[in-house]
């Protein structure tokens, strides 16, 4: 039986296909999350299967994953704008140990893992380079969602994992580039320039907003007594600091992270917090979605125990490298497996380096169909390996008002 090409009945119908495919994916989510509420499941493995099942892999009913991807990244960069809001960015600053140099080893142990690996399965030195960069960067949307379900954002635990994964955002500059130089590809002096000079004024502006305990804006009575004007304002700050950064070749999500800080010290925005919400959220599920339907069935399928593999490598990987490094720094062996666990997914940055190595010809298709399976599947199942970490650490450990 031939499938029915949804885009060809709204065309005849005349029906918006980006409204129609909104309603689609709106009746979808709905439907999936409500029988994972009733099993105790994150919404956000909700928005992954609805991907692939309306996806391009899929029913093929939503074709169009190139708008929702655009549509999600909108929801990465609001996620870190709302972070921005959120932590405190004294307290990452006065424990700069553990993100920095438990950041900067872990991408070590983790290219060091993939190297056993490939040594085993006879891979090139590039594709294990790519790999180890992959699977070293953990997700800012589930753990962050993690963080917050569980009231951690603002405790000692939660400032120190959000520290790690903006120090992993940094670092996505310096691995783009190792990549190009490995294609043959010399970045332009021009680029160099703009990085650094954008490096230094977000580091300008950062020491600008900690040394000031209050942010004015011009016209503030008015602002303040205008709610709509306030998230005009918020969305300005957010996504014009997005543009900023995005222009310096420096990573969108890190100017709106930037955008929240300046807006969290301003008095005049004080309401934005709970009106955007909402919005966040969508994007957020869109984003997930997209990442769905990036899935290739046929190829998850096919390749299982390849990929089994690797997602049990990065999380053995990301988990214990990171605890033992916590650990070290002085944390917990309580606090350090479980900080371990929460970070142990692969991150959607590393979908960005998997598409740079595939475009430049540093890995094959196989492969780079290899690390958006590894990626999806390691976002899918990433609630149940921190449930089953953190229940092995009650064990051990007993159990802990703090999660």
């Amino acid at each position: 039986m031939e499938k029915i090409n949804f885009n060809s009945v709204l065309t005849v119908a005349q029906v918006d296909p980006i409204l129609s495919i909104l309603v689609l994916l709106s009746i979808g989510i709905i439907v999936v999350s409500f029988i994972f509420k009733i099993l105790g499941q994150p919404y956000l493995t909700a928005y992954i299967l609805v991907g692939v099942v309306f996806g391009p892999y899929g029913m093929q009913l939503v074709n169009d994953e190139s708008l929702i991807s655009n549509l999600g990244s909108f929801g990465l960069v609001l996620l870190l704008f709302f972070i921005g809001m959120e932590i405190s960015l004294p307290k990452i600053i006065a424990n700069w140990r553990i993100p920095v140099i438990g950041t900067f080893f872990q991408v070590i142990f983790s290219l060091a893992t993939i190297w056993g690996v490939g040594a085993i399965f006879q891979w090139q030195l590039t594709q294990i380079i790519v790999l180890g960069l992959v699977i070293s960067l953990s997700s800012s949307a589930i753990v962050i969602s993690y963080l917050q379900d569980k009231g951690l954002i603002t405790s000692h635990l939660g400032q120190n994992i959000i520290g790690i994964l903006l120090v992993q955002d940094i670092l996505v500059v310096p691995m783009l580039i190792l990549l190009n130089y490995l294609s043959g590809s010399t970045p332009v002096a021009i680029d160099i320039i703009k990085q650094i000079v954008g490096g230094l004024l977000i580091l300008g502006i950062s020491i600008w907003v900690l040394k000031k305990k209050e942010v004015s804006l011009p016209f503030g009575d008015l602002i303040r007594k205008d709610h709509e004007i306030q998230v005009f304002i918020a969305f300005a700050f957010c996504f014009g600091f997005s543009i900023l950064t995005a222009f310096f070749g420096i990573s969108s999500a890190l100017g709106a992270f930037v955008a929240g800080i300046i807006v969290s010290k301003a008095k005049e925005t004080t309401w934005v917090h709970t009106s955007l919400h909402a919005f966040r959220i969508v994007f957020v599920a869109l984003f997930f979605v997209s990442i769905g339907m990036l899935i290739d069935l046929d190829f998850l399928i096919s390749n299982s125990g390849l990929i089994i593999i690797m997602v049990l490598l990065a999380f053995m990987t990301n988990n214990f490298i990171n605890a033992i490094i916590v650990r070290f720094l002085g944390e917990s062996w309580k606090n350090s497996l479980f900080t371990g666990a929460i970070l142990a997914q692969i991150g959607e940055f590393s979908f960005i380096l998997g598409a740079t190595g595939f475009y430049t010809g540093l890995i094959s298709e196989h492969t780079y169909q290899l690390v958006i399976s590894t990626i999806s599947v390691s976002l899918i199942t990433s609630p149940v390996w921190i449930f089953l970490i953190r229940k092995i650490i009650d064990l051990w450990y007993g159990k802990s008002k703090s999660y």
